[in-house]
């Protein structure tokens, strides 16, 4: 077990814990990134920070004696919203512009309409991605 976690190149990520509706958020349950770090470098000794892209949403590092990488995304304790270029798909077919944002709409349905031709299907998507890339404000 430790050889594979040793020689194979793994990227692992620490999300903090936020607040989500129907999630049971609590702040006592919230473990900041610095926490989480600390412990990870009390087992593993101390993280080297990997150079990240401005708009990369964790912050990298590299493990002593491992391949891989671990991240930290600490979207409660560091915000990086303003250098956020996501857009994300959830499970179930919704397109969210923001992690924290309510808004959301439907690709699955899009994909879904029968009524269209493909041609029309993927104007439609292409339309509606368009304006939620646009809808994106960076700050970089």
């Amino acid at each position: 077990k430790q050889w594979y976690q040793r020689r194979v190149r793994v990227s692992v990520r620490f999300l903090e814990f936020m607040p989500f509706s129907g999630n049971a958020w609590q702040s006592p349950k919230f473990v900041p990134f610095d926490e989480q770090k600390k412990v990870i470098e009390g087992h593993f000794g101390p993280l080297t920070r990997i150079q990240d892209c401005k708009t990369s949403t964790s912050m990298n590092y590299t493990v002593p004696g491992h391949t891989g990488s671990i991240g930290f995304i600490s979207s409660m304790s560091r915000n990086f919203c303003g250098g956020c270029n996501r857009l994300r798909l959830t499970h179930d077919g919704m397109l969210k512009v923001c992690l924290f944002g309510k808004d959301e709409v439907s690709l699955r349905d899009i994909i879904r309409d029968r009524s269209l031709s493909v041609e029309e299907r993927t104007e439609q998507l292409g339309e509606v991605i368009g304006r939620a890339v646009k809808g994106k404000v960076l700050s970089l």
